[in-house]
């Protein structure tokens, strides 16, 4: 059996991040020490490249091809890879499946095209359509990012049923629905199909009760800075300790304060700010149109940090 047929989305699964240069380049040397800092983690079952956290809107085609056969060639099957499809594009998305598939990955992590906000939750047949044509054409395990419904994005029950039904390489979804009450339904829902289906948290921001609904795992960009929290908060679920899971909980709550605010799109430079100021990146650079923080807001990432423990006090 291959690696990719094998896949699990179970676990600690960080979205890394993707440093640049002060020119928008990509910064290699300092994405492999990123890359293999995260995967260091005792505990971590898989990393994913090409996603939100790496600025996927920014990289062009041949962009994410080289990060995703840099990133196979660096871990040399240490660790499963997720590579993420982020396209408005069903033909597209087809491309970056079978690259996918050829350069090493073993999943398939798949956005909702932007149309989809413009109603997917009331014709979920083009949701159908878009994930049974990368199946065609790529035979990796997909984990489908569940949005918000109410934002458009989301798929209704039902939909993401009609997937597991349909789609026989859907294993996962990677669920930000953003509602507690949906959330619970889902994952009850997609565990009692007829094909099971795991649902991976990414709801960075209250984790412990997502766990506690009994979530299989965490994908999750904040995951590419505290890793080692969100494994020990997994593991204590694992073993049934949520007076343990708690006191966790309460050490990634102040790292979350931090960094899940508005607005929401600055949340991964929150992340590169974090990771400057613990030493592990060089810098924080964004391409545009992002811009860089304030000092006040740079100055409460590293309270956050000191917080939860990450940081001591005279750093």
């Amino acid at each position: 059996m291959t690696e990719s047929a094998s896949f699990k989305a179970a676990g600690v699964i960080p979205a890394c991040l993707l440093p640049f240069t002060s020119d928008f380049e990509i910064d290699r040397k300092a994405f492999l020490s990123h890359l293999n800092d995260v995967a260091g983690v005792d505990g971590v079952t898989a990393v994913t490249v090409n996603g939100h956290a790496s600025e996927v809107s920014s990289c062009t085609f041949d962009e994410q091809k080289a990060l995703l056969i840099l990133s196979a060639e660096t871990l040399e099957n240490r660790l499963p890879i997720i590579n993420g499809v982020f396209t408005d594009s069903t033909l597209e998305a087809q491309k970056i499946a079978k690259m996918s598939e050829r350069e090493g990955a073993s999943a398939l992590l798949v956005f909702p095209p932007s149309l989809f906000s413009k109603g997917v939750q009331l014709k979920g047949e083009v949701a159908l359509t878009h994930y049974k044509a990368i199946a065609d054409v790529c035979d990796l395990p997909i984990i489908a990012f569940q949005y918000p419904v109410a934002g458009g994005a989301g798929y209704t029950i039902d939909t993401l049923l009609a997937l597991a039904d349909q789609v026989p390489t859907l294993i996962a979804i990677k669920d930000y629905c953003g509602d507690p009450a949906y959330h619970e339904r889902t994952v009850r829902a997609l565990h009692s199909a007829p094909r099971r289906i795991s649902v991976l948290t990414t709801h960075s921001s209250w984790l412990l009760q997502s766990l506690a609904i009994g979530c299989d795992g965490i994908l999750s960009g904040s995951g590419s800075v505290v890793a080692n929290l969100q494994v020990a908060l997994w593991q204590a679920f694992e073993i049934g300790d949520l007076q343990l899971a708690r006191e966790i909980a309460g050490q990634i709550y102040h790292w979350t304060r931090t960094v899940y605010i508005p607005p929401d799109f600055d949340s991964h430079l929150r992340m590169k700010v974090a990771l400057t100021l613990l030493g592990k990146l060089p810098n924080a650079v964004v391409r545009p149109p992002l811009s860089q923080l304030s000092e006040v807001e740079i100055g409460a990432i590293g309270n956050g940090l000191r917080a939860a423990g990450l940081l001591s006090a005279n750093e």
